[in-house]
């Protein structure tokens, strides 16, 4: 039996771990689906399945209603957008994430992510014990 390197350990550490984060994703995508606000987050899947512009997707979150939609769900979309909005511009041939620089206008996750920032965190807070929590990490 071979051993692995410490090399060969961490990479393999490090693609478990990366698994079970996107499995936790889809767990909380799955649950906030079947949840309150399931049917925001279906229309906001449906159109990041065929997303061809930032611009239209700035325009799409804009006239949906996000002030009933609680904090935690508003976190998963956002990670959602984040991800369609990667997958866009590495098609379109360009880096995956380009934030601008300070003077310079926001981009359309930055966009998104204020309007969803305006929203105090407790608005639309769940009757039930809600699932889905930031667990700490720092959305981008």
């Amino acid at each position: 039996m071979k051993r692995r390197t410490a090399k060969e350990q961490e990479l393999a550490d490090d693609a478990y771990l990366l698994r079970a984060w996107k499995r936790w994703h889809r767990e909380q995508l799955k649950a906030a689906l079947a949840g309150v606000h399931g049917v925001v987050l279906e229309r906001l899947m449906m159109h990041l399945k065929d997303l061809r512009s930032a611009h239209e997707l700035v325009n799409f979150i804009a006239t949906e209603d996000w002030s009933a939609v609680d904090a935690a769900t508003r976190l998963i979309c956002l990670h959602e957008v984040n991800t369609a909005i990667t997958k866009l511009r590495e098609k379109s041939g360009m880096e995956p994430i380009d934030d601008p620089l300070p003077g310079q206008p926001d981009n359309a996750f930055r966009i998104i992510r204020d309007l969803f920032k305006s929203f105090p965190p407790n608005v639309g807070k769940h009757t039930e014990a809600s699932p889905v929590t930031d667990g700490g990490s720092n959305v981008k």
